[in-house]
């Protein structure tokens, strides 16, 4: 029996995603696929346009760092189908105001970072930059 056009080898699916097939089996069996994944009649996995597009949402959803846990959680309301989609919506908008809350404190590390960088061009262009951060006597001598 030849795939159909609709129907995605995990090569395919490796390809797409950017995921290895490991991580793509693991995403199986740890429950975070939103339909079954189908054998062929040689027993091999194949795969839907719609597992791709919600395998691309999990990758982007682990980087944003949402836990596997709360992945699957989405998984399971979106398999129940429709009625759920308040629970879904809460789910997706406590995520994004971790998200925010976190760019938010990467932004303010940024911030730091960016006049520590300005602070040491200055120096060194000057030729100051020696006396930038030198131990007192007192700690130098005590390690």
């Amino acid at each position: 029996m030849t795939q159909s056009a609709s129907e995605l080898s995990i090569g395919q699916v490796v390809e797409r995603t950017g995921l290895s097939v490991h991580a793509l089996r693991f995403y199986e069996r740890e429950g975070l696929l939103i339909g079954p994944v189908r054998r062929n009649s040689s027993g091999r996995r194949v795969y839907r346009q719609l597992d791709v597009e919600w395998l691309v949402n999990c990758t982007k959803f682990r980087a944003s760092g949402m836990p596997l846990a709360t992945i699957r959680h989405l998984a399971e309301l979106v398999r129940r189908g429709p009625g759920n989609e308040d629970e879904r919506l809460a789910l997706l908008r406590e995520h994004q105001r971790q998200v925010v809350d976190r760019i938010n404190e990467l932004t303010s590390c940024l911030d730091l970072i960016n006049h520590k960088v300005e602070v040491y061009e200055e120096h060194v262009s000057n030729g100051t930059a020696s006396g930038l951060w030198n131990l007192p006597k007192a700690i130098e001598e005590a390690g």
